[in-house]
């Protein structure tokens, strides 16, 4: 999954610095166009906050994707593996059950593996075990997401922060002119948005990931202790706990 996280920050510097280019030659072939537009804004703007807000967008959009995919991978269906575990223990096939959750890949079936492998010490241990290897699971979930939210406040930090800077540029020359004609702040005070816009943008692109990977987390927790539950009640119906 590293290799994977490495890849997707390659393609996305590639992207900017290659095919980016591109695309924007292409527009400007055509008498401009919306990437055109947005490498012009961005060249205008203070190109110092600039490349920090786009390494910000860079970074959180590969753990964006990197904890998409995982989630994806996490996802399993909770109904037909406790189906199947029902059926092995019916048969009274515990370590049958226990290898379909095994093999199993997500954090639901490695807690109901943990509540089967338990089962034989009575009901406590089996939900002490569930309780214990779920906070586990819920912790390799959540991995990954203070970094998403580290560059969703950064983002708009710095852009606030060109916004500033090209504010003072602005009031530099006007004591340095001593005039207060628009030509003279003009170009500091279109620095100073243009960060800031950059710097938004890239904030609320990464909020609407991170919103969605929560709401992803969320609904793996939900079934995951759905599914526990539903283990604890199959294993008293079929009698395994001794």
């Amino acid at each position: 999954m590293r290799k994977i996280f490495v890849l997707i920050g390659v393609f996305f510097l590639a992207s900017y610095f290659g095919a980016f280019d591109i695309l924007a030659q292409g527009d400007a072939a055509d008498g401009g166009g919306v990437l055109q537009t947005l490498k012009e804004k961005f060249i205008q703007g203070d190109w110092r906050f600039m490349i920090l807000v786009l390494i910000c967008l860079i970074l959180g959009l590969a753990f964006c994707i990197e904890r998409i995919l995982t989630l994806n991978i996490a996802t399993t269906n909770t109904d037909k593996l406790l189906a199947n575990i029902d059926r092995h223990l019916a048969d009274g096939d515990l370590e049958g059950a226990k290898e379909v959750a095994k093999s199993t890949p997500g954090p639901a079936a490695s807690v109901l593996y943990e509540g089967l492998r338990n089962a034989p010490n009575g009901p406590d241990a089996v939900e002490k075990a569930i309780v214990s290897y779920g906070s586990v699971q819920m912790g390799l979930l959540e991995k990954g997401l203070v970094w998403i939210s580290l560059f969703i406040a950064i983002a708009p930090m710095l852009g606030f922060m060109g916004t500033v800077i090209g504010m003072i540029q602005a009031f530099d020359r006007i004591e340095a002119v001593g005039d207060l004609s628009p030509s003279v702040v003009a170009g500091g005070i279109k620095v100073a948005l243009l960060t800031t816009v950059f710097g938004l943008i890239v904030a609320i692109i990464l909020q609407i990931f991170y919103n969605y990977i929560v709401s992803k987390i969320d609904g793996i927790v939900n079934k995951m202790e759905d599914a526990s539950i539903g283990l604890v009640d199959i294993i008293a119906r079929n009698n395994v706990f001794k």
